[in-house]
This record gives C-alpha cells, sequence and structure tokens, in this order.
C-alpha cells in the first residue's frame, strides 16, 4: 500500500516496480508512474510518498477516490 504519512488512510496500491520508479494504481483514477525520488520511506509493507514531489493530477486523483462510493453504505 502506498501512503503520504504514516497513520493516514492509505492513497493507492503498489502495482509494480519500473526501473527507478514505481506504478501506484488509485482507486477510480489508474495508474500512474511515480519516481524513486518521491519515496521516502519503506516499512512494514507501506511505501511512504513525499506529496511535493506527485504530479499535480496525481493529487487530484487521490483527493477523488472516494467521490464514487454511496454515503448511505457506510460500513
Amino acid at each position: 500500500m502506498a501512503f503520504l504519512a504514516d497513520g493516514q488512510e492509505r492513497i493507492g496500491a503498489v502495482r509494480r516496480v519500473e526501473g527507478d520508479r514505481v506504478v501506484i494504481y488509485v482507486e477510480n483514477a489508474g495508474e500512474f508512474p511515480v519516481p524513486s525520488s518521491a519515496i521516502v520511506g519503506v516499512h512494514s509493507r507501506k511505501v511512504m510518498l513525499d506529496p511535493a514531489r506527485l504530479e499535480r493530477r496525481m493529487l487530484d486523483a487521490i483527493g477523488h477516490q472516494h467521490d464514487a462510493e454511496d454515503p448511505k453504505l457506510a460500513g
């Protein structure tokens, strides 16, 4: 899983590693290539990312990943 900060909700899932980048899947938006320079840490099966080093379109997707959820189906 990928996170912007420890203790926060996950923002996506690591799909694969391609050379000097990882590909992160963001729900309702698809896959995004993330340069290894944006990875600030890896521990406990978590990849921590620096939001200042992510593309604007990925940050926008992260902000809208739950838009399609039905609030009446809270669980």
